[in-house]
């Protein structure tokens, strides 16, 4: 497997500008001609399914949920990045390249990270065209507020519902054309299968989660939009539906897997409670702005946070990154909420928590601006704590939220496999091993309305396409082992639910590779994840049949590839050793327990080859340059 990441060359502001002019075009009689599927209707995918029918192509688009509208980017909630200086604060388009390559800690790619800050820009006049209601200032003027990782602000927001108004933007664009019969709109349908047909990505086999049929799609190209992998952990921040199948059958037919092991924690979530919980809720960085992170100086003090007088808190944030305070990127600000925790002062019944404090805001502001600016979050908090955090702080822990991983692709955004295109949260490739917040909602949609449109095309007007019918032979195959393998884990008839074993598996994730690893941790999964796994496909129990509405069913296939999209987690995470980002090796780490990079041995992406089930992976590697940002010490004091 050869990595050509196809970033062109020149400087670095003209490269973007440069390749759209190099790269081939489609006439517009011609881009009939093409049929696209898009798998994913959520920021990623409805914005690229709408642009590219907009063109003129055809586009079949998939998703599992019973309407696009409930595709998973409705749940982001605090903003969107765009390098528009309105605050004429000092941003820039290179300075938001530059935090960013500076906050995934140097194991990003240059040329995708500065065209994601040059496409910024424009996605937010394409969003304010389409109505989305940002927030304003009071003479009409789009407001702007800071997120951690910047010392600038940078961040649209529509109060705490921002991903729901761009989803509902990019969703009336998907549904105007779907109107106009450009697309074609496969709800309630799951991927199965990607088909190859000559070594390119040609269609795609689907089960109708109503009917439980099983049926194969053909196109010229294949879109992945189908966002993280992070319910690997069962506890997150995800929807329960969320799972990494689609991407999963991709890397099993021959797309290669970057860097699996870097995946994101989220400082401000609500902590667990108890076993009741299947999910966890996250608190938008946004809240970081105003709030307060603090908790009691003293070990093991059970007062209430009223009681505790300002001398006897530890605003531990603000005294360990002066220069960030509260809003120090989500890495660092997890591990140490983490490390005080460890040291005994965790607040709230488990002792996993810390206070998110905005008494302060409330007596400066008054609570009335509060209410304007996070007013649904802190209903939110309210209805599932029972707490009303305009009075008492609110308590939160880090969960896992976000994968900065995915399939490997080029600058393209195409996979190792020909025709193949991965967006948004399912590819690798713009935020290195940590992403800042308010960045997952622009790459998205920079991938969808800005990117894709222009290097699809260069794709279709560089091959010729044989026309395939559904009875070819890569389809059929396609089926067969799809119907397989429902039969399959419908027979297995054991004694243990889905989610017994789900839970169990994220139990082991989280312990040994969540915010800490180490090695004899990630060598203890990699036998209990095997073991696990065993015992799945000899155990589980799956009620119903295939040819029902069974989320069972669904649940168990998902798992059953979280139970090998785990193992591939630790092995990463074992090669990798050096701290970064969100990988974060306890064996290697600075005096003071920062991140220690280790720039001469792992400056690189790492990309897996899968090698047949039962064999270990091929690792590959691209080399990472730094010409514009140059490799130094991250730090945020």
């Amino acid at each position: 497997m050869e990595l050509k990441s196809n970033v062109p060359p020149g400087p670095i502001e003209q490269k973007w500008t440069r390749h759209k002019f190099d790269m081939k075009l489609v006439n517009p009689a011609n881009k009939r001609k093409y049929t696209v599927i898009v798998v994913g209707s959520g920021l990623a995918g409805a914005s690229a399914a709408a642009t590219m029918a907009e063109l003129g192509y055809q586009v079949q688009c998939y998703c599992y949920q019973d309407t696009p509208r409930r595709a998973h980017s409705i749940a982001a909630q605090g903003g969107i990045n765009a390098a528009k200086n309105y605050q004429n604060d000092g941003d820039s388009v290179f300075r938001l390249f530059y935090d960013t390559v500076k906050g995934g800690d140097f194991r990003s790619r240059e040329g995708n990270v500065h065209r994601l800050a040059e496409v910024s820009v424009n996605i937010i006049d394409q969003c304010v065209a389409q109505g989305v209601p940002f927030a304003r200032e009071y003479g009409g003027m789009l407001s702007n507020r800071s997120f951690g990782g910047a010392q600038v602000s940078r961040t649209f927001y529509a109060r705490g519902q921002t991903g729901q108004q761009l989803l509902l933007g990019a969703y009336q664009a998907l549904e105007r054309q779907i109107g106009l019969g450009a697309v074609k709109m496969f709800t309630r349908h799951e991927m199965q299968e990607l088909i190859l047909v000559d070594g390119r990505a040609r269609g795609i086999v689907t089960r109708d989660m109503i009917t439980g049929k099983i049926e194969s799609h053909i196109a010229d190209a294949v879109v992945l939009a189908t966002g993280g992998y992070g319910t690997v952990f069962y506890l997150a921040t995800y929807a329960k539906g969320c799972n990494g199948t689609a991407i999963w059958r991709a890397y099993k037919k021959g797309a290669a897997f970057g860097n699996p092991c870097y995946t994101q924690i989220h400082p401000t979530c609500i902590p667990v409670t108890g076993e009741h919980q299947s999910k966890l809720t996250l608190m938008s960085e946004s809240l970081r702005n105003d709030g307060r992170i603090w908790v009691p100086k003293k070990k093991g003090d059970a007062r209430s946070p009223g009681q505790i007088p300002e001398d006897e808190r530890d605003y531990y944030l603000e005294r360990k990154y002066p220069s960030f305070g509260n809003l120090a990127p989500r890495d660092i600000s997890s591990r140490a909420a983490k490390a005080v925790c460890d040291d005994g002062r965790g607040v709230g019944s488990t002792g996993l928590g810390v206070y998110l404090d905005f008494a302060d805001a409330i007596q400066r502001l008054g609570e009335a601006t509060i209410r304007e600016r996070y007013g649904n979050l802190f209903d939110m908090y309210e209805r599932i704590t029972g707490e009303n955090p305009y009075k008492v702080p609110m308590r939160i822990y880090p969960a896992a939220h976000y994968t900065m991983g995915g399939l490997w692709v080029d600058y393209n955004l195409m996979s190792t496999i020909p025709g193949l295109f991965v967006l948004g949260e399912a590819n690798f490739s713009d935020h290195g091993a940590n992403r800042l917040g308010a960045s997952a909602l622009m790459q998205g949609l920079a991938d969808g309305y800005f990117i894709l449109p222009y290097t699809i095309g260069n794709y279709f007007a560089s091959n010729k396409f044989e026309k395939l019918a559904g009875a070819h032979a890569a389809f059929k195959s396609g089926e067969t082992s799809t119907a397989a393998r429902v039969q399959k884990v419908l027979s297995i008839n054991g004694q243990r639910t889905v989610d017994s074993f789900h839970r169990e598996l994220g139990s082991i994730m989280w312990e040994f590779c969540g915010m800490g690893r180490n090695e004899k941790g990630l060598q203890t999964a990699l036998q209990k994840i095997p073991a696990l796994r065993e015992e799945f496909w000899k155990n589980v129990r799956v009620l119903g049949e295939g040819e029902e509405i069974n989320q069972s069913l669904e649940k168990a296939g998902r798992v059953a590839d979280f139970l090998e999209l785990g193992e591939l987690m630790c092995l990463d995470a074992l090669e990798r050793r050096e701290s970064c980002g969100g990988h974060f090796r306890e064996e290697f780490q600075t005096e003071d327990g920062e991140a220690l990079r280790d720039d001469e041995k792992f400056c690189h992406v790492a990309a897996w080859e899968f090698a047949g089930d039962a064999k270990k992976p091929v690792r590959h590697v691209e080399p990472l340059a730094f010409e514009n940002v140059h490799l130094q010490t991250r730090s945020y004091k």
